[in-house]
């Protein structure tokens, strides 16, 4: 039979031992179904026509599984029948293989990341097993200045790397065990800093100003305000749905009069309300460049967009609002309501939420005007 995924999915256990469904499309290819309903890849390959377990589907996609099968055939169809030489696989085929995997196991953010992360710093044009330690290390280094990005990237390439090691693309993953060190995350803007950057956002225009302002407004994660749809919002309330939020939980927050005249002005050009330039069906990307461009115009101290979250959740506090309202309103997994009192609390806490939200915004005009 020709394999696809949907007929691979409907193969059933035999009544005992196992049995092999071989490709048409690719022969000695097949996948291996056990008795108890294990499904395996296997490949035959070598003038004795050895057999090699490949990985389980669905750990192991169809396409990974054949391209590695063609691999190794080819290996063996030129190696001595003493010499075994792993296959040459190109970098950015294991690159393309490894996105393709993940975009099956991670969410849609995720894999965004990965793959910007990948092709903005790793462009080897080398095949995978000459990428050394020396070399990554070097294009780490170069990332110094920007310390959470060189730490991200960090994480990326390590992910892939031991992801080809698990599939026997590799003998080793090149990766060397670094550490980043943590600077404390406690920067909270002062009143006069906020308004500067609200005045800014206000003048700098669309999308990045409508982003930072609407940020200012809402106390959500940066990701969150940049995958927003119009589609998710109902009235003067949005709704994140579990796959874009950090926590995993479904997040409803109203929106005080000012987040929603600044909703409503925003140009429709798509359901995203911020989407990328070159693909109204992806979010915006270009954050690096943006703000620093955004930050050249201002008398500000460094800090983040982050920081402007934790800048709403202490204007929060200085007007007066329970902390368990604010909690809620951040969307935070673990806050004053927390073990059994949280899995019988289900009060969604919107109206103490709105009231809260309008009061910020009113203090928040104040100190803009001031």
């Amino acid at each position: 039979m020709s394999l696809t995924d949907a007929k691979i999915k409907r193969l059933k256990p035999p009544s005992k031992g196992q049995k092999t469904y071989y490709d048409d499309a690719l022969r000695g290819f097949g996948v291996r179904v056990s008795q108890g309903g294990t499904k395996t890849f296997v490949v035959l390959y070598g003038p004795q026509r050895r057999r090699k377990s490949l990985g389980r589907y669905p750990d192991m996609s169809l396409a990974e599984a054949r391209a590695r099968a063609k691999s190794l055939q080819a290996e063996f169809a030129l190696e001595s029948p003493r010499e075994h030489v792993r296959p040459k696989l190109k970098f950015d085929d294991a690159r393309r293989l490894f996105l393709a995997d993940s975009e099956r196991r991670n969410k849609p953010r995720t894999v965004e990341e990965y793959r910007r992360l990948l092709h903005k710093h790793f462009a080897f044009d080398l095949p995978l097993s000459e990428i050394n330690r020396h070399k990554l290390v070097q294009i780490l280094d170069r990332l110094k200045s920007t310390p959470a990005e060189q730490k991200h990237a960090f994480v990326a390439i390590r992910t892939m790397m031991n992801w080809c090691w698990k599939r026997g693309y590799i003998d080793a993953s090149p990766v060397p065990p670094l550490t980043f060190p943590s600077a404390e995350r406690n920067r909270i803007l002062r009143d006069d800093e906020l308004r500067s950057v609200w005045h800014r956002a206000g003048g700098y225009g669309y999308p990045f100003g409508a982003i930072v302002q609407l940020l200012i407004l809402t106390g959500q994660r940066r990701n969150e305000i940049t995958n927003l749809r119009r589609s998710w919002i109902a009235g003067d309330t949005i709704t994140f749905p579990s796959e874009y939020v950090k926590n995993n939980r479904e997040h409803s927050i109203p929106l005080g009069p000012k987040g929603i005249s600044l909703v409503e002005s925003l140009p429709e050009t798509s359901d995203l309300l911020f989407p990328s330039r070159l693909d109204d069906a992806k979010p915006f990307n270009g954050f690096s460049r943006a703000k620093r461009n955004f930050d050249k115009e201002i008398d500000v101290q460094p800090y983040t967009l982050h920081d402007l979250r934790r800048t709403f959740s202490s204007l929060m506090a200085r007007i007066g609002t329970p902390i368990h309202v604010t909690e809620r309103i951040l969307n935070h997994a673990s806050g004053t309501i927390s073990g059994v009192a949280a899995v019988y609390n289900r009060h969604s806490y919107q109206e103490e939420m709105r009231t809260a939200l309008h009061a910020y915004e009113a203090h928040l005009s104040k100190m803009l005007e001031s």
